[in-house]
This record gives C-alpha cells, structure tokens and sequence, in this order.
C-alpha cells in the first residue's frame, strides 16, 4: 500500500523496545485496528445502500439536465514521472548521502543507491507514498517545525543527534513532513532541479489525496460519506482534512488520530536523545505505528470486499423496483422531519450563517473565477501557438511535437502552475472566514479547485484535438489549416466557457455545504435525537432492512436542502447585484 520505509538501519533498531511497548500498549494494529473496523463497517454499509438509492434516482431524474460541452478526457489524472539525482539524510546517525529518486505515476517516492540501479531493476533503498505529506522548501520552516514536536526536553546533544546536521545550511532543500509519517529531508543540486521536483512532488501529494474526492462511483461516495458520520457520532462535527486519501489511508488517518494522544503520553518521555534528536527518533517511531496499522487497515477492508460486492448488486436489484415507493417513503418522513426542524433550523440560519455566508460565497467563486481565468488564457495561448507553427511551415516531425506538447499541458506541473497558484491565493482569508464554522478542511478545498482546473484543461485539450483532427485533411495548405484551427479555437472557448461557469457553481456550492452543512449539523441533531426518533414513527420500519433510508439520512437530506435554497438565493443575489463580477482581493481585506 505505498507504505514508506527506508531499509532497515541503526535508528529504527534503537527504538524497538520503545516501539515494542507502544504495540503492546495499543494492540496495534490487530485489536485497535479490528475495533475501529467493528465501529466503522455498519455505518459504511448503511451509507453504500443510501448511496446506490441516490445514484438510482439520479439515473431516473437527472439533477443537471444540461450536459457537459466539452468531451470527457479519457485519460486518468496522473502524476508526471520524475527522476535525478538527490541527496537524502538516512542512516543513525543521519547523515546527507547521495540517492537516485523516482517518482513514479501514481505518487509513489522511490529511492536507490545510484541511477544504475534504479535500470538494473534493482530493490529501491526505500519508498514512500506521497499521501498526507506537505512539502517545505525552506530550512528555517522546517526547523520550527522539527522544534515544536518536542518543545520541552532539555539536555544536550548527544553523539547520534542531528543537530549539526540540521543546522548546516542546505541550498536546495525539499522537506517532507507528515503528521504520522517519518520526515524526508532532501536536497537537491541546483536551484532549477529543485523547482522540478517542487512541482511534480506537490503534484504527487495533491493526486494521491484526493482519489476520493475524484471518485463518482457510489462506493467512494459512501466511504467518504461513513467516515464523516462515524466521526459524527463521536462528537466530531468540523470537515477537515483526514478525508484525503485511499479508504486505507483514511482509516488509518483516524486511528492515529485518536491514539496519537496516548501515544505521545506513554511513549515520548522513553525516547532517548533531547531537542531534534528526540523528534526525529518520535517520527520514526510514528512512522512504524503507521505502517502496522496501514497494513491492517488494508487487510481489513480487503477482507470486506466481496461482502461489499455482493452488497452493492443486491441493494441494486432490491431498491430499483422499489425506487417510487422508497421517495415517497422518504419524501413523507422528510415533511415530518422538516416540521420538527423548521424553528430551530430557520433560527440558527439566520443567526449565524446567513452574516457569513456573502463573504464566504463570495471569495470562493472569485478565487475559482480566477483559477478558471487562468485556465482558459493558458488554453487561449496554447492553441495560438499550435496556428502560429502551422503558418510557419514547420516540418511534420516539429508539428508532431508541438501537437504532443499541447496534449500534456494538463498533466505538466510547470506550465499549470499559475492555474494552480490562482487557487491557493485566498487561502488565508478564507481560514479565518471559516474557522468559526469549525470547518478545517482548507487542503482539500485548494486540491479540489486545482484538481478542477486541471481536468477542465483536459476536457478542452481533447476536445481541441479531436476537432482539429476532424477538419484537418490533407487538401487544405497550410494557411487553410491555421484557419480552420482557429475556428475550432472559438468553439472550444465558448464549450470552455459554458462548462468553467457550470462547474464554478457546482464547486462553490459544494464546497459551501462541506463548510455549513457539519456546522449546522453540531448545532441541530445532538438536541434532537428524541425528538427525531419519535417523529420517525413507522413510516420507514418498511425498508429498514436496506438501511437506504434512516432517520437520520433524511434528516441530513432536510438540512442539506435548507442550506441548499440559501446557497442558490445567495448566489442569485449575488450575481444579480453584480457582486460577483468585481475582483475579490484578500490581501486587502483585514480580518
């Protein structure tokens, strides 16, 4: 499961009785790992039977009956593969020593001792799924961040400390840090080395988080859908970022967050060496209490697999005959529910989201509107370029690489780049918007606009090709082909610009429900759990055996659409007033 791992050293030796009480202590990973699974499983497999009825009533009454302009890229999002030269600190004591890196397509961070090697076929020293791990390219960060994993052990260096190391100046460093993960320093030999593997790591991270986020499929729906509840029921009610990932890796997330307490407790004052010593040795130790408990966390929902299989046909054979009776099931149980609700609803709408929600919606659809802006300039200018080779008369070998040069711009990190800088930029005004929300889930909003923009950039790339590669033939000189290249440059602007318009407002809304939908959850449901439980009455003990429709789905489904109206109303203000069509500048706002 891209479980990363350097090769077996001194460090990781020197902590096993410490490592060996934390497993005995936790039972990780086969009893905290079976427990969470135990807990966790009957709320996924009530949400795959909510999930498959949504995706039923969807394919009988489609919510968006406007469909896509541009042509869907058949190709999958990927992480462009990289590799050169690095150097690594490794070993105990750590020491920086030279590597040969690969980044392979699908995020995974191999290393081997030379490039000869790496061709050879041989074992990598070591590898690590990209995952959770935010990069840092800035040594003083970094060393703040090493410092505040330990901030109140004293003592001086001992032998096998890092610090000198540390403390040596690197000139192009790559750090990666991760909250349950042994840290990566690497270095790379020139400025320009450095910016290629900043780009194609931050890629790798963004693409390996997000394959949930990716997913239409109604089982990643649901898993997503499961973690949030589950959470839920243990009084977590703010979106944040432990829902980026494989379901493996999710699941894993939550259990290190829940033992990291403990674990810090009873295993941190054990640790031998003070200062940075002591947090590189507490990162190691992480990094193997994550690797057993990633391995169960596999083996379980594995082990779950063709339970879920047979699951997701059976509730599709029993629940699409039924689907009529099901809706007016739940559409009777939501007019209950909505009449129980409605008061305190209504109240706490008014009271505390309808203040923010302007602002929020706001600096969402400008910073997307300018995401997307920059998209459509770079897509504008990339197929300029292609007519300008053409009139030139390049040779055909020259036209064939311009041609494969501009159906990789979307997987190209370097030339996306301004796209997905665009999407970051409200970062800061929004945290502080939102944090009174409870909503911590900044990371996954920014990768959900970059991944957006990238798959629009792919969508027009495919389009462009195909159309140009209809009315290009071989009568037409090359002046009658740039012509024609043109005319399918302004069909593919305007498909562009029908789908960026469509997808910004799904995103902003979505986006706008993760936010407000948990927040009004925590303030609704806790107080109401009596109240629900007896308006349900009967009126779904007749498909409780599904678990397709409960109580509590519909009463999600009744504030999700309460929010929803205040979403679209504002939205309508919004642009009607022209609000929307002035630039938001964040940097000027004070908080």
């Amino acid at each position: 499961m891209g479980v990363g791992s350097e090769a077996v050293g001194g460090s990781v030796l020197s902590l096993s009785l410490s490592l060996s009480l934390s497993l005995s202590l936790f039972r990780v990973p086969t009893a905290r790992v079976d427990t969470l699974l135990k807990d966790f499983l009957p709320c996924y497999r009530g949400q795959l039977a909510a999930s498959v009825l949504r995706q039923i009533s969807h394919e009988v009454d489609p919510q968006e009956p406007v469909g896509c302009q541009l042509l869907h890229s058949k190709k999958l999002p990927r992480v462009r593969e990289h590799q050169g030269p690095l150097t690594l600190l490794r070993g105990h004591p750590p020491r920086w020593q030279p590597v040969f890196c690969v980044l392979r397509g699908e995020g995974l961070l191999q290393w081997f001792s030379n490039k000869e090697d790496h061709e050879s076929g041989g074992r990598p020293l070591g590898s690590a799924a990209l995952t959770g791990f935010t990069l840092l390219t800035s040594q003083c960060h970094y060393l703040q961040l090493l410092d505040a994993i330990c901030p109140h052990t004293s003592g001086g260096p001992t032998p096998e400390e890092p610090e000198a190391l540390l403390d040596t100046a690197v000139s192009w460093p790559l750090f990666l840090q991760h909250p349950f993960r042994r840290h990566l320093c690497l270095a790379a030999g020139t400025r320009e080395a450095q910016r290629a593997w900043r780009l194609v790591l931050q890629s790798g991270i963004r693409l390996r988080a997000t394959v949930l986020q990716r997913s239409q499929a109604p089982a990643a729906r649901a898993f997503l859908d499961a973690v949030r509840l589950y959470r839920q029921h243990r009084g977590h009610f703010g979106d944040d970022d432990v829902t980026l990932g494989s379901d493996a890796e999710v699941l894993t997330a939550l259990l290190l967050q829940e033992l990291l307490p403990e674990l810090r407790a009873h295993s941190l004052p054990g640790l031998r060496g003070a200062g940075r010593a002591r947090a590189w040795a507490w990162t190691e130790l992480l990094d193997a209490v994550h690797g057993a408990v990633l391995a169960a966390a596999s083996a379980g929902l594995r082990a779950f697999q063709p339970e879920k299989d047979e699951l997701l046909a059976s509730l599709d054979r029993t629940l699409r005959p039924d689907l009529d009776h099901l809706l007016r099931l739940r559409e009777a149980a939501a007019t209950r529910l909505r009449a129980h609700l409605q008061v305190q609803l209504e109240s706490c709408l008014c009271r505390e989201v309808d203040p923010q929600l302007p602002r929020v919606v706001h600096t969402l659809w400008s910073a997307m509107e300018a995401t997307l802006g920059a998209v459509r300039g770079l897509l504008a200018q990339a197929m300029e370029r292609l007519s300008r080779r053409l009139r030139r008369t390049p040779s055909g070998e020259r036209l064939r690489r311009e041609v494969y040069t501009f159906g990789e711009i979307p997987w190209d990190p370097e030339t996306m780049q301004l796209c997905y800088r665009e999407a970051e930029r409200s970062q800061k005004h929004l945290e502080q918007l939102l944090s009174p929300f409870g909503f911590l889930g900044m990371r996954g909003l920014v990768f959900g606009a970059q991944d957006l923009a990238q798959q629009l950039m792919a969508n027009a790339v495919a389009t462009f090709l195909q159309l140009a590669d209809q009315c290009l033939t071989s009568a037409l000189d090359r002046n009658q082909a740039a012509g024609q290249l043109e005319k399918v440059q302004g069909r593919v602007l305007k498909k562009f610009e029908s789908d960026s318009r469509a997808a910004q407002r799904k995103f902003t809304c979505g986006c706008l429900s993760h936010i407000f939908l948990p927040f009004l959850l925590s303030r609704l449901q806790p107080g109401s759990k009596v109240e629900l439980a007896e308006a349900e009455g009967g009126v779904l003990a007749a498909v409780s055996s599904t678990q397709a429709l409960t109580v509590e789905g519909v009463c999600v489904d009744v504030i999700q659409a309460a929010l929803s109206e205040r979403i679209d109303l504002e939205l309508a203000a919004a642009q009607g007033a022209g609000c929307l069509d002035t630039p938001w500048n964040p940097e000027g706002v004070s908080s």
